[in-house]
């Protein structure tokens, strides 16, 4: 079986920064196991398999370890694929999903991602977690992802983790969030998964579902703009919106080519 692909780099202008995802169409489902060994194989952040229905187009993500809940930027790059690779007519692109319906706007080069919010309430930190950090956050709290506030941009681009502490415990299928308050942003952060085969990830669309209330309410305003402080770094126009949250950003395809798969 051949499966055309496309890799994407997603919440970027350019190619090499953002975050990578390698984005691939199935006619119909293939077993969840070749599922999980296309997307080890690919070794990128998530892989995202959609089928294309009537209405609706099917859209599951898988990291190098595990099936996803929710990645927006792998979202993002399936929405790019349709709309520049594949001529998909439509500007509003419904997604049906494991985390329910998501929803895509494209409008010229830019992507809306409409997710539904996962506002963090507070928590204890995991014991594992708080001897892993250089330095202790002054607020904890928790929706799918742990989320650390620190008192400035500086904190979350100097923080040390320990890995082998940190890793000590799997929180599949969460991961941790670190942020404060943007120094020409309204707010940074950092994210890092433990026993992940990719450690930090460049940019997290999904953790935004959390971060985007809890700043929405700290900075008393609706619109943000946000940026995660990592190598490839990204760059997120945001909004916190009845329940709902819309995060933008552009998309570059990287690469294409054919993924030769083999079934047993």
């Amino acid at each position: 079986m051949k499966l055309r692909y496309y890799q994407v780099d997603a919440f970027a202008n350019e190619i090499f920064s953002g975050n990578p995802a390698i984005v691939v169409e199935v006619k119909s489902w293939l077993d969840d196991q070749t599922l999980q060994n296309i997307a080890r194989e690919n070794s990128v952040d998530a892989t995202a398999f959609f089928v294309v229905g009537e209405s609706e187009i099917q859209l599951r993500w898988f990291t190098p370890d595990l099936e996803l809940d929710l990645c927006g930027h792998a979202t993002l790059a399936a929405a790019h694929v349709l709309k520049k690779e594949l001529n998909y007519a439509k500007d509003s692109i419904t997604f049906q999903t494991s985390a329910g319906l998501l929803y895509v706007e494209v409008e010229k080069d830019l992507y809306t991602l409409d997710m539904p919010s996962r506002k963090p309430v507070k928590t204890v930190l995991p014991e594992f977690i708080a001897q892993s950090l250089s330095k202790q956050p002054i607020e904890v709290l928790k929706a799918r992802d742990y989320i650390l506030v620190y008192g400035s941009e500086n904190d979350v681009r100097d923080i040390q983790i320990d890995q082998v502490s940190f890793n000590k415990v799997n929180i599949d299928p969460g991961g941790v969030a670190i942020t404060a308050k943007g120094d020409r942003s309204d707010f940074v952060s950092r994210f890092f998964v433990p026993q992940a085969t990719i450690f930090e990830d460049p940019v997290t669309g999904s953790a935004h579902a959390s971060l985007v209330p809890y700043w929405s309410e700290k900075l008393g305003k609706q619109e943000l703009f946000a940026v995660q402080l990592s190598e490839r770094q990204g760059k997120l126009h945001c909004k916190d919106h009845k329940g709902r949250v819309l995060v933008s950003g552009h998309a570059i395809t990287y690469s294409a080519g054919v993924l030769n798969i083999s079934l047993k």
